[in-house]
C-alpha cells in the first residue's frame, strides 16, 4: 500500500511559509503574476483559433489542420497531473516558473514555424507547458489565502475568464488583420515575462525536498490513458467512427492504462495520484461537479455562437461577444458567492443553488427556436452563465479544502483535469447529437437535395453566405440548427441533473483559515471523510 504519509515532501523548515498568515499588500502582489499566467493559459487557443484559416494559407497542410490544436490539448491534460504532483513534491514556485518558461519558449518556436509539421509540433511543446500554468495558479493561490478567504480574490479569475472569452477572438482578428498570424503566439511572450518577474520577485514559499522516487509507471500509464480518452473525444464522429477499430481500440487502451495505473497507485511510496483522497466524500463529489461543469460549459461555448449567427443573423467577426450574457451572469455571481462564502464560512448551498440554476438555463436553451428574440437568447444565456458562477470556483475551493497542504498541487490538477476531461465529453457528445438532428432536420425539409450533398454543414457556413441561399433552404437551416440545439441543451440538462444530485450529498466541512480571526478548523479533513 502507498507509504506517501511518511515518504513524502518535507519542508525544510518545521513551521512552513505555507502555515504563515500573508499580509493583504503580499497576496496582491502575488496575485497580479498569477493573474497574468491565467489569462495567458485562457487566452491562447481562442486567439489561435481566429487566425488558423490565415496560418493554413500560409504553411499549406491543410490535412493538418486539426492536429494544431489536438497537439496543444492534448499536451495540457496529460502533463496537468504531472505538473500537480511535482509542484507539491519538489516546490510550487520552481514548477509553475519552468511552466511558464516551456511555455514561453514552445510560443516563440511556434510563432517562428515554417511548415505545418513544425507548428504542431512547437505547439505539443506549448501544451505541456500550458498544463503547469492553471495547476500552478490555482494551488499557489492554494498554498497562500486559507479557503475561508479565497472568496475576496475568486472574482479575478472569473473576470480573467470572462475577459479572455470575449477578448481573444477580438484579439486574434486584430492581431491577423493588422499584423500577421506569427503574433498571435509572439503576443505571449511580453505577458509571460510580466508574470515571470512578478512571480519571482513577489512569491515568497517554503523549499521543499521530497524523499520519494517519481512515479514514472503511475506518470506513463495516466498519460496514455488520458491521451487515449482526449483522442476518442476528438477523432470519434469526426475522422472515425464511433464504432470503427480505433475508436474501440483507443478505448481499449484507455481502460486497460487506467486499470493498470489504480493498481500501481497503490502500491507505489509516492503515487502520481493518491486514490486515497477520493475516500474524502466531498472530493469525490466535487470532482464529479467538476466535469459536469465542464461538460456543459465547453458544449455551450461550442453552440451557441453557431445559433446566433445561423439562425439570428449575428455577426461572426465578433464571436466572442456573442458569449457575453453568460459570461456577465457567471462573473457577477461569482463575486457575490465569493464574498458571501469570506464572510460566512459556509459554502454548502451554493453547489446546490449553482446546480440546479445551471439545469434551469440549460432547459430554457433547449426552448429556442427560429423565431426566439436575440433578447430571449441572452436572458437563458445569463440564467446559464449564474448556474456556473455559483460552481467554477466553489469547487476547486472545496476540492482544496478537502485535502492537506501537502496534496495542493494534486487537488488543484485533479480538478483541473476531470472539467477538462468533461468539456473533451461535453463537445463531442454534443458534436454528435447536434450533427444527427442536422442531417435529419434537412433531409425531412430538402428531401433528395440534402441526400445528394446539395447541404452544407452549418458549422461551415458564415452569416453572409446563408443570406445569398434560397429562401426554402435558409429556411431548412435555421429548422435544423433550431432542432440541433434542442436536442444539444435537453441532453445537457439530463446531465446536469446528475451534478444535482451530487451537491445534494456534499457535507458543510468547516473551511481552514480565520475569516475573522478564529481559530482553523483542527478536523476539517476528517470531518468529510468516508
Amino acid at each position: 500500500m502507498s507509504q506517501s504519509k511518511t515518504a513524502g515532501p518535507v519542508p525544510e523548515d518545521k513551521t512552513t511559509e505555507e502555515e504563515q498568515p500573508r499580509s493583504p499588500r503580499e497576496i496582491r502582489l502575488v496575485m497580479v503574476g498569477l493573474v497574468v499566467t491565467m489569462l495567458l493559459a485562457m487566452l491562447d487557443n481562442l486567439i489561435v483559433g481566429t487566425a488558423m484559416p490565415t496560418i493554413v494559407g500560409d504553411l499549406g497542410g491543410a490535412e493538418h489542420l486539426s492536429w494544431v490544436v489536438t497537439a496543444y490539448t492534448l499536451a495540457t491534460a496529460a502533463s496537468t497531473p504531472i505538473w500537480g504532483k511535482l509542484g507539491d513534491m519538489y516546490g510550487r514556485k520552481g514548477t509553475f516558473l519552468t511552466s511558464i518558461v516551456i511555455f514561453l519558449v514552445g510560443s516563440a518556436l511556434s510563432g517562428l514555424s515554417q511548415n505545418m509539421n513544425e507548428l504542431i509540433g512547437f505547439r505539443a511543446v506549448q501544451g505541456l507547458g500550458a498544463g503547469g500554468l492553471m495547476v500552478g495558479v490555482m494551488s499557489i493561490m492554494g498554498a497562500l489565502v486559507p479557503p475561508r478567504d479565497r472568496g475576496k480574490y475568486q472574482g479575478m479569475f472569473a473576470a480573467v475568464m470572462a475577459l479572455a472569452t470575449i477578448g481573444g477572438p477580438l484579439v486574434g482578428g486584430f492581431i491577423t488583420d493588422h499584423l500577421s498570424w506569427h503574433w498571435t503566439f509572439y503576443i505571449n511572450l511580453p505577458l509571460g515575462v510580466v508574470a515571470l518577474a512578478v512571480v519571482i520577485v513577489t512569491l515568497k514559499l517554503p523549499k521543499v525536498r521530497s524523499t520519494a522516487k517519481i512515479d514514472y509507471l503511475g506518470a506513463i500509464l495516466l498519460t496514455v490513458g488520458i491521451t487515449s480518452l482526449v483522442l476518442i473525444t476528438t477523432w470519434g464522429g469526426q475522422q472515425y467512427a464511433w464504432g470503427s477499430k480505433e475508436i474501440l481500440g483507443l478505448a481499449a487502451l484507455s481502460a486497460a492504462s487506467l486499470i493498470a495505473f489504480c493498481y500501481v497507485e497503490q502500491r507505489v511510496e509516492e503515487p502520481m495520484l493518491p486514490l486515497s483522497l477520493f475516500r474524502n466524500l466531498n472530493f469525490t463529489l466535487v470532482s464529479i461537479i467538476g466535469f459536469i461543469v465542464g461538460f456543459v460549459m465547453f458544449g455551450s461555448t461550442v453552440f451557441l455562437p453557431l445559433y446566433q449567427q445561423i439562425v439570428q443573423g449575428a455577426s461572426a467577426t465578433n464571436s466572442g461577444l456573442l458569449l457575453m450574457p453568460m459570461m456577465f451572469g457567471m462573473l457577477v455571481i461569482s463575486l457575490v458567492v465569493g464574498q458571501a462564502v469570506t464572510k460566512t464560512g459556509k459554502y454548502r448551498i451554493y453547489p446546490i443553488i449553482g446546480t440546479i440554476v445551471m439545469t434551469v438555463g440549460m432547459i430554457l436553451l433547449s426552448t429556442m427556436g427560429v423565431g426566439t428574440s436575440s433578447f430571449t437568447s441572452a436572458c437563458w444565456m445569463v440564467v446559464l452563465g449564474a448556474g456556473m458562477g455559483f460552481l467554477m470556483q466553489i469547487t476547486m475551493l472545496v476540492a482544496q479544502n478537502s485535502v492537506e497542504l501537502k496534496d495542493m498541487g494534486v487537488a488543484s490538477s485533479t480538478a483541473t483535469l476531470f472539467r477538462t476531461i468533461g468539456g473533451s465529453f461535453g463537445v463531442a457528445l454534443f458534436g454528435a447529437l447536434f450533427n444527427n438532428r442536422v442531417a435529419d432536420t434537412m433531409k425531412e425539409r430538402l428531401g433528395e437535395q440534402a441526400s445528394a450533398g446539395g447541404a452544407k454543414d452549418p458549422g461551415q457556413m458564415s452569416p453572409a453566405a446563408m443570406r445569398a441561399l434560397p429562401a426554402p433552404v435558409q429556411d431548412a437551416y435555421h429548422h435544423a440548427v433550431s432542432n440541433g440545439m434542442h436536442t444539444v441543451f435537453l441532453w445537457g440538462a439530463g446531465v446536469a441533473v446528475i451534478a444535482i444530485a451530487a451537491a445534494v450529498f456534499l457535507r458543510e466541512v468547516p473551511l481552514r483559515g480565520t475569516g475573522k480571526g478564529e481559530a482553523p478548523a483542527e478536523s476539517s479533513l476528517e470531518a468529510a471523510a468516508v
